[in-house]
């Protein structure tokens, strides 16, 4: 059997993960998440060419259009070789200024189907951003109320915290690498809840039982020991999954197209690091928190025996001597 010294540990892990997740506030803050129209309202337009069409003609086209059209500062263009389609994200156009743009590109690059063609809103953006949230919220409190049920509040605690954990840490670094945030992301976030706690509780399943048996056969082993020994017991198991889920994941990623990247890399990451903290992060979390939890009972019931001792005379009752 797998052994790893996770409570001995303990430290580098959850140093690494603060780390992460420090940088991935940092990247929130200051690279910020790139919205798409989803969210902050704009225009989506897919044109499909019969052929390759240069990369080149299409944004000198756009471009050149800047001063006539000036929502196309901020657009953002996505080339596609395998169907030779062109995604054309801007912020809101008028009926008027998208056929003109769509004239000077058929004029310019040749001839194209429209496949796509979204406008929303800023309110529908609001709206869509507003029910995101409430999702997330609404999920992670859910998972708060079974993990309490079903184990204790200690272990729910430590299963929220190495859920936040991975979903700063997936939104940070999208955040970096710059991929659009849209509808599919929030599923996507959604997907990384249900995987990592599933993968958490795993784990969180065994040392309940070592503990169980531990207090059964009256072995009196220190909680560290049987936390190790149920992570050690699990280990092999959750990572075999992990790597067939990855596996699958990459494949999306590689060949889903660019509509999915942004789906594909937020579960690619989530999955990544929410194998990592059900190994490394929740069960650590619950032993100090299970640590604190002792000592302050232990502290509780010194003050109990220190409190009650009864004086007579100024004396403790124990000290007391007969005159």
């Amino acid at each position: 059997m797998t052994k790893f010294r996770v409570i001995k540990h303990q430290k580098y892990y959850l140093s690494f993960s603060a780390i992460m997740v420090i940088l991935s506030i940092i990247f929130l803050f200051t690279i910020k998440l790139n919205l798409g129209i989803d969210f902050k309202g704009g225009n989506l337009i897919q044109l499909k060419y019969p052929q390759k069409v240069e990369q080149i003609k299409v944004n000198g086209t756009l471009n050149s259009l800047i001063s006539a059209i000036p929502q196309l500062k901020t657009k953002r263009v996505q080339f596609s070789e395998t169907d030779n389609s062109v995604i054309i994200r801007t912020s809101q156009l008028t009926d008027a200024q998208k056929s003109e743009m769509l004239t000077q590109l058929e004029k310019n690059t040749g001839k194209y189907e429209i496949t796509k063609d979204d406008t929303v809103g800023a309110v529908i953006g609001k709206e869509l951003t507003v029910n995101a949230i409430k999702a997330l919220l609404i999920g992670s409190i859910f998972i708060v109320i079974y993990i309490t049920i079903r184990f204790e509040l200690v272990y729910a605690i430590a299963g929220i915290l190495a859920l936040l954990h991975d979903v700063i840490i997936s939104f940070g670094l999208i955040a970096l690498f710059r991929y659009e945030i849209d509808t599919p992301f929030v599923a996507a976030i959604l997907t990384i809840l249900g995987y990592s706690i599933n993968d958490t509780i795993v784990v969180f399943d065994r040392i309940r039982e070592n503990e169980k048996k531990n207090k059964k056969n009256r072995e009196n082993k220190p909680f560290s020991e049987i936390v190790e020994t149920g992570i050690n017991q699990v280990f092999t198991r959750s990572i075999y999954t992990s790597l067939t889920t990855l596996f699958s994941v990459i494949v999306l990623l590689i060949f889903g197209g660019d509509s999915l990247k942004t789906f594909s890399m937020t579960l690619f990451l989530g999955m990544l690091f929410g194998t990592y903290s059900s190994i490394f992060v929740a069960s650590p979390l619950v032993y100090l928190m299970r640590k604190m939890k002792k000592n302050k009972n232990n502290d509780k019931k010194q003050e109990k025996s220190t409190g009650t001792t009864k004086t007579v005379n100024g004396y403790d009752e124990k000290d007391k001597v007969l005159v």
